[in-house]
């Protein structure tokens, strides 16, 4: 999996990922994501437009994020997610806990 930061005004960085997030490349995503969650009110996009594949170590990442970044005053919101991991964000009743976005420009603006 191949990660990229772009930070963007207002204090918004966007994380893109491509390829497969799972157990072997998961612990790269955590270690991006852990850095821009300490920042005071994080506000992280992850566009998973270029995500192939996701198992439930990648879910666990994103939402241990999302949690860290709430309690500072944050977010984590994501972007373009396959129909594959929306199904899978649904089953897992994660739907209406973590914020999900049609593309990274929808997720600027809410």
């Amino acid at each position: 999996m191949q990660v990229s930061v772009a930070h963007h005004p207002p204090n918004t960085a966007v994380l893109t990922l491509r390829g497969s997030l799972d157990i072997d490349t998961a612990p790269s995503l955590k270690a991006n994501l852990s850095r821009l969650v300490e920042r005071p009110s994080p506000r992280i996009i992850v566009d998973l437009s270029g995500l192939d594949f996701c198992d439930s170590m990648g879910v666990g990442v994103l939402v241990t994020a999302h949690g860290r970044a709430m309690e500072r005053g944050g977010w984590v919101r994501l972007a373009a997610p396959s129909g594959f991991l929306r199904r899978l964000l649904d089953t897992l009743g994660l739907i209406d806990y973590l914020s999900l976005h049609a593309d990274v420009e929808t997720a600027m603006k809410d």
